[in-house]
């Protein structure tokens, strides 16, 4: 639950009041800060804004008018906060808000009610904020949605977002074979566009809120130490596979997206009190990270004359390191998920869950999640999730499928 407060922070006698926003997300309280344009006396704020009964009528008056004011703000800040998406709060959408208040802005008619066209004027709207990746996740939807609608031969409302459409988007999704975490997770973003449209006065349904969909388990797949080891020792490999090997050795000991770890060039290391490190800016975040390069990675470095092994694209590495694994005998039957054709020469593919050798189960994905999993009660778990980027310490263990049985586990060695 949100709350606002307001502060006088000014030296001056008379100034604009600060506003604070504070809530609490997926366990971590957050605290923003702003200016509104309401001015008090300093006089005011500090002596007579929170007597009771003020026996000076106009002391009682400036009062109930300030108090007025300050309360259509904090309404106008609260509804807009719970049309948002908690992760998008920031200081300057606060300072939006509060510019809004003051400046609405006009109402256009041209804002489509149908959801597939909602989303390109999403991302229209949030052009300056969104990143390419996060366009492209929303396109991808908006494609699924359009197909859905040929099925169902009209368009998806807005306002008809509810109970029913979600179990017609299950229905759907999974008649084209994506998996319910697929499901689950779009489900989730089709309701941020909702909440937005909501936002700017769009009639929404009363059910929207509380759509949910349960995720499915699946299993977590990584590299023990063990397997990086057998990897580490295979002979003879041509140079492509022993370029991808060295890649997917330090995305082991590194615990970055591929989207970082194949930008990683020698450019970006250095070292201080003897130890080496690597800053480099996260493309997803845009979090400027410091990462300390463990021993294995020093070694490639060393082999390598100080550099990097060669860029290459995510698909290739993607190949590649499953040949590298089958090369290392990586032959342990194990559950898991391929990407598999749906039909014969369809070029369409989707997830298909199964019990598969170990090689062919391996992805780019699997060295951030190795690391993390690998590292778990070695190294502190704030410090993994630095390192991986998480939000909160509950997303770090369902990431590794750690339970409150293994946490509590870890706990007893304290004992």
């Amino acid at each position: 639950m949100a709350t606002v407060n307001f502060l006088y922070r000014s030296k001056k006698d008379i100034a604009p009041l600060n506003v604070r926003l504070l809530f609490r997300y997926n366990e971590k309280d957050f605290v923003i800060g702003g200016r509104i344009k309401y001015e008090v006396s300093r006089l005011y704020w500090t002596k007579q804004h929170n007597l009771k009964r003020p026996k000076d009528i106009e002391v009682s008056n400036q009062q109930n008018e300030v108090k007025q004011a300050l309360s259509k703000i904090e309404n106008h800040i609260l509804k807009a906060f719970k049309d948002t998406d908690p992760l998008s709060v920031s200081k300057e959408w606060l300072q939006l808000q509060i510019e809004n208040y003051y400046n609405p802005p006009e109402k256009k008619n041209d804002i489509p009610t149908n959801l597939v066209d909602y989303i390109d004027f999403y991302i229209d709207y949030r052009k300056h904020e969104l990143k390419p990746t996060s366009i492209t996740k929303y396109n991808v939807i908006k494609h699924k949605l359009q197909r859905m609608e040929e099925r169902r031969k009209k368009p998806v409302l807005i306002k008809e977002v509810n109970e029913s459409f979600k179990r017609e988007m299950v229905e759907y999704y999974k008649s084209e074979q994506y998996s319910i975490n697929t499901t689950q997770r779009e489900l989730g973003f089709i309701k941020t566009f909702c909440k937005h449209a909501r936002s700017l006065d769009l009639e929404t349904h009363p059910h929207l809120d509380n759509l949910k969909l349960e995720k499915e388990n699946v299993e977590k797949v990584y590299l023990s130490f063990d397997e990086l080891q057998k990897i580490e020792d295979v002979k003879g490999l041509s140079e492509h596979l022993d370029n991808a090997r060295d890649w997917l050795i330090i995305s082991c000991y590194t615990g970055q997206r591929i989207s970082d770890f194949l930008r990683f060039n020698e450019t970006m290391v250095r070292k201080e009190d003897y130890k080496y490190l690597i800053e480099f800016t996260q493309k997803k975040t845009g979090k400027i990270m410091t990462v300390p390069l463990h021993d294995k990675v020093l070694e490639i470095l060393g082999k390598r004359e100080g550099k990097f092994p060669r860029p290459i694209s995510d698909q290739r590495y993607n190949d590649y390191i499953k040949m590298v694994c089958k090369e290392a005998k990586l032959n342990k039957l194990t559950k898991g998920s391929i990407q598999a054709e749906t039909e014969p020469e369809s070029g369409k593919y989707r997830k298909e869950n199964g019990t598969f050798k170990k090689w062919q189960l391996v992805t780019s994905h699997i060295g951030r999640r190795s690391f993390a999993t690998n590292f778990y009660g070695k190294i502190p778990t704030t410090y993994l999730i630095y390192i991986t980027g998480h939000s909160t310490e509950t997303m770090f263990l369902n990431y590794i499928g750690k339970s409150n049985k293994d946490l509590a586990m870890e706990i007893s060695k304290y004992f």
